[in-house]
């Protein structure tokens, strides 16, 4: 059994599957350490940058039509929005730390008018970026302080854009960023009402169409797509609370518990029922 949150989940035939330890986070970042033997996760996105590194064994993903391993002394960084899984490399299994970054944050860091980087295959051996993943999570345990974050995002942001490449063609005009951050406080404050895109036009004063391409700019991902990751966050929440599944899913704003159930695995890879087991104690 890890020491923390996580829970040891057993095979039938008794072999160790996996954990997962939630470790603490700042605002715009959520940090894990996990071990999986086996199949890990199913294929899933995030509208998050998925950036960490393997401290023993073989993590293995399928990630843009390849597949990538993350070894020991390698960085993994999967952008957003994009789809992958993971599974074990060897028989061994693998022991890893991860976070997940508000792309907002790095593009901040960067400027307004940089695209989001992007590291080809997922995985890298810059020891820039490594020394910014450890800065992240060198001790997950403990939590940081607020300066200490913000220096840390910022080195990360700029190891990103030295080891990796532009994710989309440069952006020619600048996006309206007042209106896309009014769209995300709007969708963040409220996340169980149900939304339209004509909405969020009346709240912003932007061009629906636009306010989408500027969403999508500056934070990696479809304004529904946002929604539905803060409803996630939301049931998740209420989850480790001790709030049942069924419950969870209603008040986070599904519609039942399967619409709930397909949201979580196209997300996080895994059901919310194996979710529970992996960080709830018994």
């Amino acid at each position: 059994m890890h020491a923390g949150t996580g829970k040891l989940e057993e095979t039938p035939g008794g072999r160790a599957a996996g954990w997962i330890n939630l470790a603490s986070g700042m605002e715009g970042c959520e940090r894990i350490e996990a071990y999986f033997s086996g199949p890990a996760y199913q294929p899933h996105r995030h509208d998050t940058y998925a950036i960490g590194c393997t401290l023993s064994g073989v993590q293995q993903f399928r990630y843009r039509g390849g597949v990538s391993e993350g070894l020991p002394g390698t960085a993994m960084v999967i952008h957003p929005d994009e789809l992958h899984d993971g599974q074990a490399g060897t028989e061994d299994g693998f022991h890893y730390r991860m976070f997940y970054l508000d792309p907002a944050l790095v593009q901040t860091a960067l400027g307004a008018h940089q695209p989001l980087p992007f590291v080809a295959g997922g995985v890298s051996r810059d020891p820039r970026l490594l020394r910014a993943i450890a800065g992240l999570v060198g001790h997950i345990g403990a939590p940081m302080e607020t300066l200490q974050y913000d220096d840390a995002v910022y080195d990360l942001a700029l190891a990103l854009q030295a080891a990796g490449e532009p994710s989309a063609a440069r952006i020619i005009s600048a996006p309206d960023s007042r209106a896309a951050h009014l769209a995300r406080d709007f969708l963040r404050q409220d996340c169980v009402r149900p939304v339209s895109l004509e909405h969020l036009e009346q709240v912003t004063g932007q061009d629906r169409w636009q306010l989408s391409r500027d969403f999508r700019a500056l934070f990696g991902t479809s304004p529904y797509r946002y929604l539905t990751l803060r409803r996630l966050d939301h049931a998740r929440a209420l989850i480790r609370g001790g709030t049942p599944l069924v419950q969870a899913a209603l008040e986070a704003g599904f519609a039942d518990q399967a619409h709930f159930t397909r949201h979580f695995r196209s997300s996080f890879g895994i059901t919310p029922a194996r979710w529970r087991r992996f960080i709830c104690q018994t």
